[in-house]
């Protein structure tokens, strides 16, 4: 049996909270023999839950820490920090810190959960700034793509760390001996883009990463690039910008095969090809950003995940785990750093 792999979760965080957490932890437990869980929130409202599941509690692979308080989804930062100290992420960010956990998963308030890991993980040595990540499905796969809105303002330095922490990611995960990096731009002539993309790209040409130069946002989706680096604000206006025109073509889709009778024998031939389609695009596939560069691990799920997008979430700290991830990223970064030194 492999070593165990021990996880805290925030069991009251997100628009669901344990009623998504709960069912996609028992999932869990059932497909990896060597995954411990730890459900962080309300304890009786957790044993509520766990009343017809007594032998995970039983035999050590569940447990259950208290915690008194809750994050809100639209609570400051700032007020989270200071003031939710008992909250189910602080204390399931806790554990991480305090080696009973080695990682940790939550649906809840992405600003708090980003600035309560950075104060209690610490970032690691070189980096600035803990970035969000996560795959974007395309044309060959998938597309790693950071930051997604951690970081609203960025230098050149920090953009090139971003590329460095994207490049290990998808060495360690994806298996890419030398992932092409791009940075997002608003297109590939050496004139545009602002200073600070500019600059980046500078570091980046001088570096051993493989990097490609400068993508544009359709590079995302239609492949040949492994990972695409931006500030935040473009970032999350991207995923968000790619999230509506999925729906959007969700709906115009049910609207074409609703039209009329043809339509909808039409729409009926095509069903088996329509749920093939649903499944390949399905962004509970894709559910668990990394938030990188600091010196634990945290994932955050998105915040009305149900149980399957909440389970794919846990998959992603495990594979961290398994990987190693903030040990490689120090390795690399370092690395890098006396490469530009030596110069």
């Amino acid at each position: 049996m492999s070593d165990p792999i021990i996880i805290s979760l925030d069991a009251m965080g997100g628009d669901v909270g344990p009623d998504s957490v709960v069912p996609a932890a028992l999932r869990m437990l059932d497909a990896h023999d060597e995954l411990v869980l730890i459900l962080v929130g309300d304890e009786a409202a957790l044993h509520q839950r766990l009343e017809s599941h007594q032998p995970y509690l039983q035999n050590g692979r569940l447990r259950i820490q208290p915690a008194t308080q809750v994050v809100e989804m639209d609570e400051p930062p700032s007020h989270a920090l200071r003031f939710k100290k008992d909250s189910s992420m602080r204390i399931a960010i806790n554990l991480v810190k305090e080696g009973e956990a080695q990682a940790c998963v939550s649906a809840g308030n992405t600003g708090a959960l980003m600035a309560t890991a950075r104060y209690v993980l610490k970032t690691l040595p070189g980096i600035d700034r803990p970035a969000i990540l996560t795959a974007i499905p395309s044309i060959d796969g998938h597309t790693l793509v950071l930051d997604l809105g951690a970081n609203i303002d960025c230098t050149a330095e920090q953009l090139f760390q971003f590329a460095v922490m994207g490049s290990v990611l998808a060495n360690a995960v994806d298996g890419i001996e030398r992932p092409r990096v791009g940075l997002l731009n608003i297109g590939e002539e050496e004139i545009k883009g602002n200073e600070q993309v500019k600059g980046a790209h500078q570091l980046l040409s001088g570096s051993s990463i493989n990097y490609i130069g400068y993508v544009e946002g359709d590079d995302v989706y239609t492949g040949g690039v492994d990972v695409v680096v931006c500030d935040g604000f473009v970032g999350n206006v991207a995923l968000k910008t790619s999230e509506g025109v999925a729906k959007m073509i969700a709906h115009f889709m049910k609207e074409e095969f609703n039209r009329n009778l043809l339509t909808r024998l039409a729409g009926l031939c095509a069903l088996p090809v329509l749920r093939a389609f649903r499944r390949r695009v399905d962004p509970r596939r894709y559910n668990g950003a990394s938030l990188l560069g600091l010196r634990g691990i945290a994932i955050k799920s998105h915040g009305g995940a149900d149980a399957l997008a909440f389970a794919n979430a846990i998959e992603v700290a495990m594979e961290e785990v398994r990987l190693q991830v903030p040990g490689r990223i120090a390795r690399q970064l370092e690395t890098l750093l006396s490469e530009r030194q030596a110069v």
